[in-house]
């Protein structure tokens, strides 16, 4: 079976994400919130057809600013469910907003999406999904692990003999801290 590490690198779409994002620490609450979103917009399609359609979704979606996705209303969602340059599914477009409003009462209460993450580390997969489950939309078992993987919340984004895994590595993903789950 192929990894990810072997089909990435060199593509126009993967490698860049691959070698540059792909399993990195992520800091910023509007750039967790805009891995969960298309995290979600991949179920069920490939993930080159989100990375091909991303620059589409970062303007139809505001930049993925958190308040203003969040105070969208049917207006937007119409907007949005136009919008040829995205993935125009109603539970996908819905659970986008759902879930930024979410993310401001996550704020809220831990002072960041990241901080919120960070209490919870470490996890195993199956507890972060019941947890994703009861705090998010749209968000089972793949998607989640997705999302954690991306973001360096959980280990698995590249072969140990990648390159890009010692930068990782360098970069100190949570799922590389010295913790006991």
């Amino acid at each position: 079976m192929s990894h990810y590490c072997d089909l990435a690198p060199g593509h126009p779409f993967h490698g860049p994400y691959h070698d540059h994002e792909y399993g990195f620490p992520v800091a910023d609450d509007e750039a967790l919130f805009e891995r969960l979103a298309l995290e979600i917009n991949q179920a069920g399609l490939s993930w080159l057809t989100v990375l091909k359609k991303r620059v589409a979704f970062r303007d139809a979606l505001d930049g993925f600013a958190i308040d203003r996705v969040a105070d969208y209303g049917e207006a937007e969602r119409a907007r949005l469910m136009a919008d040829a340059g995205i993935i125009r599914n109603r539970l996908k477009v819905d659970a986008v907003i759902h879930n930024a409003r979410v993310v401001q009462s996550l704020r809220d209460e831990h002072g960041s999406l990241r901080t919120w993450l960070d209490h919870h580390h470490p996890l195993r997969h199956s507890d972060w999904v019941k947890l994703f489950k009861r705090t998010f939309r749209f968000t089972g078992p793949k998607i989640t692990g997705e999302f954690l993987m991306s973001t360096g919340y959980l280990p698995g984004a590249h072969c140990d003999d990648c390159p890009v895994q010692a930068r990782i590595l360098a970069a100190a993903p949570p799922w590389a801290q010295t913790r006991e789950v």
